[in-house]
């Protein structure tokens, strides 16, 4: 089965053709990062009419690449939550339309467990076996900062998630205010290569308190949050200095400083999932999952299993829309022609206390 996957849900336009959930026939990204550049982070009205001039071409491109015409096209698949509610409905609307004109079957899904889905598919070069169900879902993105349990494509059940920013809204934050440049959490992450990640000590959240008072309350245990990173390094940053001054390398630093402080709260979660549900497999996927501390720190555990997707298929695309979308299909699910797009997912974010 080849299904035409379209994913529009923040500002990548993006389109793929994937063959039966695994072999990606074509995978076009157009990316607005141009546009959003000039004001350090994505215009969400601008990123839906950049969606709605570019999505036609996009989705042509797609075809063309795989070599197949639209009649060739068996399934659609598009992404409708969560997201830039505008950039969702851009996307959705032309899969909608696609799939009707060609009476085709239709599925609209869950970008993040797109994400999840994303290791499975193959790409010339890469052995490594798909993980197999249980395991645990690493989800970080710009919005997102997930640590699930997977017991297949669809069922995942959250263990913790962000009380507050996401790791990949931090990184953007921060490189914002340092006027960094855009997209945060590459730039920092290529800085902080030549920088000293003990120039400064910055503190990690604490999730166990109320009214200032420790708890034996673990409902949090593999929560995250960020807003206290992120106060600490625009706001108060001399506070946490433990080494002088290094003049022209002071920015990267820092950088390297925040990151590494960052991807530890990641971790520390992680960590706790992995102790408390006897998984050793770990699957990440999400634009932040290109994080080269983050994969770093868990190529050094030896104990567990940890399966990255390659680097093109971390940030969002449509081949990990069509793989996972090939599921739901060849499953016999499909959606109505009047589902629409929703902003949020009620479980992706947790209120605090």
């Amino acid at each position: 089965m080849k299904v035409l996957g379209i994913e529009s849900s923040c500002d990548e336009c993006a389109a793929a053709v994937v063959m039966d959930g695994r072999e990606v026939l074509s995978n076009v990204v157009a990316t607005q990062i141009p546009v959003h550049a000039v004001y350090n982070g994505v215009v969400p009205e601008l990123a839906s009419r950049m969606h709605t001039e570019w999505i036609l071409d996009v989705v042509g491109k797609a075809l063309t690449d795989a070599g197949l015409e639209p009649g060739d096209i068996d399934g659609v698949a598009a992404a409708a939550q969560p997201g830039l509610l505008g950039s969702l409905l851009v996307g959705l609307n032309f899969a909608k339309a696609f799939a009707w004109a060609r009476d085709l079957p239709f599925i609209a899904l869950d970008h993040m467990l797109a994400h999840l889905y994303a290791s499975r598919l193959a790409v010339p070069g890469r052995t490594e076996e798909p993980a197999a169900y249980p395991f645990l879902g690493l989800l970080v993105s710009g919005g997102h900062s997930i640590i699930c349990r997977a017991d297949n494509f669809d069922d995942i059940t959250v263990l913790g998630t962000t009380i507050d920013d996401a790791l990949g809204e931090a990184f953007d934050k921060v490189a914002k205010h340092y006027g960094f440049g855009y997209p945060g959490g590459a730039v920092i992450d290529k800085l902080a290569k030549t920088g000293d990640s003990g120039a400064f000590r910055f503190p990690m959240p604490k999730l166990y308190k109320k009214n200032g008072v420790s708890t034996n309350d673990v409902s949090h245990r593999c929560d995250l949050s960020y807003s206290g990173l992120k106060t600490a390094v625009i706001n108060q940053l001399e506070q946490f200095r433990v080494k002088p001054a290094s003049g022209e390398n002071e920015a990267a630093d820092f950088a390297a400083s925040f990151q590494k402080t960052a991807i530890e709260i990641l971790l520390r979660s992680l960590f706790r999932a992995i102790e408390d549900t006897g998984l050793a497999t770990v699957v990440a996927g999400g634009g932040a999952a290109a994080n080269s501390l983050l994969r770093s720190r868990l190529a050094e555990r030896k104990d567990i299993r940890c399966v990255f997707p390659p680097l093109e298929f971390c940030g969002d695309n449509g081949a990990m829309i069509a793989g996972l979308g090939y599921q739901y299909l060849s499953r016999g699910d499909r959606s109505p022609l009047t589902v629409t797009a929703s902003a949020r997912v009620k479980a992706f974010k947790r209120k605090y206390p």
